[in-house]
């Protein structure tokens, strides 16, 4: 069950929180052997925590959807008491003394927390292959990896085992898992939801949302975590709105812009026409297809990769004397943002502004825009190259179509868009203008329906 159906039945007395807690307690220790989706798992105190959201119900005291609903954290979130360990041999026995704003909101909003989940290391990379707490494994084929680097909270998502993870974003962290994955992924603005508490990578590039199973469910979180906190100096002031997608959702005269430049080049072909296939539905329920030319997307990737590697590094200035405890492909990253001169950084941001303004010429003709999430399916693990009409990265491949957004700082959502050949699932991304969560989410539940594919889930 998604987390919408979950909260009707908790509320009709067919099931309790303490029954869907220990249920997916039961998962992990069952799954996560050979998913390692998980880093820390705290049991004993989320079962305490549904004992507590069923009295509360049971005595009238319903704190929304979220209300004794297990759910799981990428462990970047700190969490009072509970180890926070950034995926990083730095930080293996960190215990904050403190949550995060999101655990706090997620807390407030009734939800259980089951666990922190497993991730690329430092938050820094897209393979979520973890050379300190394991490889974490793609659900629907082991071999293939979940993306990163919020790739436990993929894992565990597509799984079944929690209907709702968070992750972190920082050039596509929540999007490239989620289209590896077959789940749903929302980077909500930048300054939507509060970064307070989060073991940091990158200054300016951050965001956090949810991976759910369905867009109304990542609609449901956003509502709980979404807002201003005084404690973030990038928190917006912006008044939250109501984001879930009414029932019909109805998406008639909306303009959705389909590229002509870039982000169908060096895409496999199972991914254009799926991504192809979901607008022409959107313009059967009623859209307008508008083709569209972006500005320089490819500079704006550049200027993304360069503020990453200069923060990054500097982020972590105090931990590179301690070069043993770093994974190698996150060290020499690190080492790359060190070479990095100030001028190329402050150019980077200067240039910065100006691709923004250029690009927000975009939404004078179109409400969002349509693009593949990823060019393919997930590359097997330990895969280094991806072959799309030449060999490229990787990393460099996986984050082609997601990092410029970051850099911009608009919402995107992906979601499930069809299946390769070999039964892998694949990603459709759109994206909206600054503070359009609503509106994204309201394309993503009519797509979603038209699509017809939640009822497909891996087979474990």
């Amino acid at each position: 069950m998604n987390l919408q159906e979950t909260a009707k039945a908790l509320r009709k007395g067919s099931v309790s929180a303490l029954e869907l807690v220990t249920d997916s307690v039961r998962r992990i220790a069952a799954l996560d052997p050979k998913l390692k989706a998980f880093i820390t798992v705290t049991a004993e105190m989320a079962q305490n925590q549904a004992r507590q959201a069923d009295q509360d119900l049971a005595n009238g005291k319903d704190r929304g959807p979220l209300h004794g609903i297990p759910v799981a954290v990428k462990d970047v979130f700190c969490t009072q008491g509970i180890r926070t360990t950034c995926g990083s041999k730095l930080f293996a026995d960190y215990v904050p003394e403190y949550d995060a704003a999101v655990v706090e909101r997620l807390k407030s909003a009734g939800a259980v927390i089951v666990g922190k989940t497993n991730m690329h290391e430092l938050a820094y990379g897209v393979t979520s292959t973890n050379p300190h707490f394991g490889t974490v494994r793609n659900p629907w084929n082991l071999d293939r990896i979940t993306g990163g680097s919020s790739g436990g909270s993929g894992s565990a998502v597509a799984a079944g085992i929690v209907p709702m993870a968070m992750g972190s974003d920082t050039g596509g962290s929540i999007r490239i898992p989620a289209s590896f994955c077959g789940t749903v992924g929302l980077k909500p603005s930048f300054g939507r939801v509060s970064r307070y508490g989060v073991l940091p990578l990158d200054f300016s590039l951050d965001h956090m949302g949810p991976l759910t199973q369905c867009v109304r469910d990542a609609a449901l979180t956003l509502n709980a975590i979404a807002g201003f906190d005084l404690r973030d100096e990038t928190s917006s002031r912006r008044p939250v709105e109501a984001y879930l997608p009414p029932e019909p959702v109805a998406i008639q005269g909306l303009r959705i812009g389909l590229p002509e430049n870039f982000y169908f080049d060096r895409v496999s072909t199972s991914v254009a026409d799926s991504v192809r296939r979901a607008a022409r539905l959107a313009e059967e329920a009623g859209a307008i297809v508008v083709p569209v030319s972006v500005p320089d997307v490819a500079q704006l990737n550049t200027i993304g990769r360069l503020i990453l590697l200069s923060e990054a590094s500097a982020t972590m200035d105090h931990y590179l004397n301690r070069r043993e405890d770093f994974g190698a492909d996150v060290r020499a990253l690190l080492d790359q943002g060190r070479l990095i001169p100030a001028t190329d950084y402050i150019n980077a941001q200067r240039v910065r502004r100006m691709l923004l303004q250029e690009f927000q010429s975009i939404w004078k003709h179109v409400d969002c825009l349509f693009t593949p999430t990823t060019p393919t399916s997930a590359p097997r693990i330990g895969q280094s190259t991806i072959d799309l009409g030449g060999p490229e990265d990787v990393r460099i491949a996986s984050t082609r179509l997601t990092r410029g957004i970051n850099v911009l700082g608009w919402p995107a959502l992906s979601l499930p868009c069809g299946f390769d050949e070999e039964g892998l699932p694949l990603g459709l991304q759109i994206i909206g203008p600054s503070f359009q969560e609503a509106l994204i989410m309201r394309v993503g539940a009519a797509l979603e329906t038209a699509l017809n594919l939640t009822y497909r889930r891996p087979v474990l």
